[in-house]
């Protein structure tokens, strides 16, 4: 009887993907080198900048040293000195890599520092390649960006926990008779906004704890995948001054929050001037971006459809009565609406929104302070009550869609994938806790992370399997 051929599902090829990591590497390999070539994808002017940079033959070909860089990333060696080991002791991956021998360190570290500026040429150029891969899969996730900023922690003495602590014990000490004392905050307080070593190691309150990073942003598409990699560093500063990254507040949260939010314009300017074509439908961010400026700048400027951001507590208080406004746009007493608010001028403040401010109309100035005398006050200041009203107010209110509704529910859920994805760069990639303090080195690292997941985009497609496309984790593990 004649026998049919058997469709195979992806579950099987992803058994045999599996078993051939597990029981032959040297085969798993062979996938790699099947469907991948460096030498499609290298930019030529990082193969001009690498050969003519000595003026003479390099010992490793570019594609060699590359191909060494992202196979660390994919199987997540953490150091390059591990790195060395292995490519000693296996010849499949010397041979996979183009060695007839392994580089020492100092010659990995030169070529982070030396090209780093031709990597994020490289990865700009993945990201183009990518984009149409990405369409393909899901159109509506390909056209959704997600804005996150993060830091990797730098090998510096301030990271060290008996830092904090050592300084939290004298201040104990010092006021152990004073019980009121916030040791804590008092703490944070005396914390230098950088390291001793390098001015550009700021001070960031990541995760709940305190630490002296690099600061950087990132953004993702709907699918997980990297879009763009700023460092927020001094040059990146130099090239837009109107940013604010290193501002010390008495909160630690409210410090993340204003660099956070200066530093979307900018970003999101670089990312659409250098990929012009990439599709803009959906913006996800946290409650750190809910600024009145925010949403005229995304919905108009940018030409999003929708910005889903919380909004943050600070930009309001729901706990008091909400006023009312007349037809001349005034806010009104929140408990009579025949009382209009006082106009009390203009505000501007570093990261926030030009706002006109309103005072309550029952207050009056005793000895050079406002004081309210209203019978009922809605408010337990003794100032009265302020009201701030901004530009484009709607906008905030109604960001292209409607809050708090299904539809809003499901398409923040999304946000978190770019959380993933850096989770994903500084853990399984071994970015996250680099042994130096190298500016240079730590960034051409976080570009190979995104260099790497790109790559695995392009092999994905290449061998047809969306469904691991977003890492070859699920292909190796």
């Amino acid at each position: 009887m004649f026998k049919k051929h058997q469709q195979m599902s992806f579950a099987d090829i992803y058994s045999a993907c599996k078993d051939l990591f597990q029981n032959d590497k040297p085969k798993f390999l062979q996938l790699l080198e099947q469907y991948f070539d460096l030498s499609e994808l290298v930019p030529l002017s990082f193969h001009h900048a690498y050969y003519n940079h000595l003026g003479r033959d390099r010992d490793y070909s570019l594609y060699s040293m590359l191909s060494a860089l992202i196979l660390q990333k994919i199987l997540g060696i953490p150091t390059v000195s591990l790195l060395i080991i292995f490519l000693t002791l296996s010849k499949e991956l010397r041979d996979f890599c183009g060695f007839d021998k392994v580089p020492h360190n100092s010659q990995f570290t030169r070529f982070k520092q030396d090209f780093v500026d031709e990597l994020e040429t490289f990865f700009n150029k993945l990201v183009d390649i990518t984009e149409p891969i990405c369409q393909k899969l899901d159109e509506q996730l390909a056209s959704t960006l997600i804005f996150d900023t993060s830091g990797i922690e730098a090998y510096v003495a301030e990271n060290n926990p008996k830092y904090i602590n050592s300084l939290i014990k004298k201040l104990k000490r010092y006021y152990k008779d004073d019980p009121d004392v916030d040791v804590y905050k008092m703490a944070y307080g005396l914390m230098p906004s950088s390291a001793a070593v390098n001015d550009e190691i700021k001070q960031l309150y990541i995760n709940g704890h305190f630490c002296y990073v690099y600061k950087f942003g990132i953004l993702t598409n709907g699918l997980g995948i990297v879009r763009h990699i700023a460092f927020l560093d001094e040059d990146f500063k130099a090239k837009h001054p109107e940013v604010i990254v290193d501002k010390k507040t008495d909160s630690p949260d409210e410090d993340k929050s204003i660099g956070d939010s200066t530093a979307l314009k900018p970003i999101l300017k670089d990312y659409f001037d250098l990929h012009p074509n990439a599709l803009r439908d959906i913006f996800l961010g946290d409650s750190a971006f809910d600024s009145y400026k925010t949403y005229p700048f995304l919905l108009k400027d940018c030409n999003f459809k929708k910005a889903l951001i919380p909004l943050n507590p600070r930009n309001s208080n729901s706990s008091l009565p909400q006023p009312g406004y007349n037809e001349f746009g005034w806010p009104l007493c929140p408990l009579d609406s025949s009382k209009p608010m006082i106009p009390n001028g203009h505000c501007y403040g570093n990261g926030r929104s030009p706002r006109d401010k309103w005072v309550c109309p029952e207050t009056h100035f005793e000895n050079g302070k406002r004081v309210c005398h209203c019978e009922n006050p809605c408010t337990s200041s003794p100032y009265g009550r302020v009201v701030y009203t901004y530009p484009d107010q709607n906008l905030r209110a109604y960001p292209g869609i409607i809050r708090n509704t299904k539809e809003w529910e499901v398409l923040y859920k999304k946000r978190a994938i770019v959380e993933q994805t850096v989770n994903y760069f500084k853990e399984p990639m071994g970015i996250g806790n680099p042994k130096t303090r190298d500016k240079k080195t730590i960034k051409a690292d976080l570009l190979l992370a995104g260099i790497t997941q790109l790559v695995t985009v392009i092999l994905a497609d290449k061998i047809d399997k969306h469904k691991y496309f977003r890492s070859l984790r699920p292909l190796v593990a």
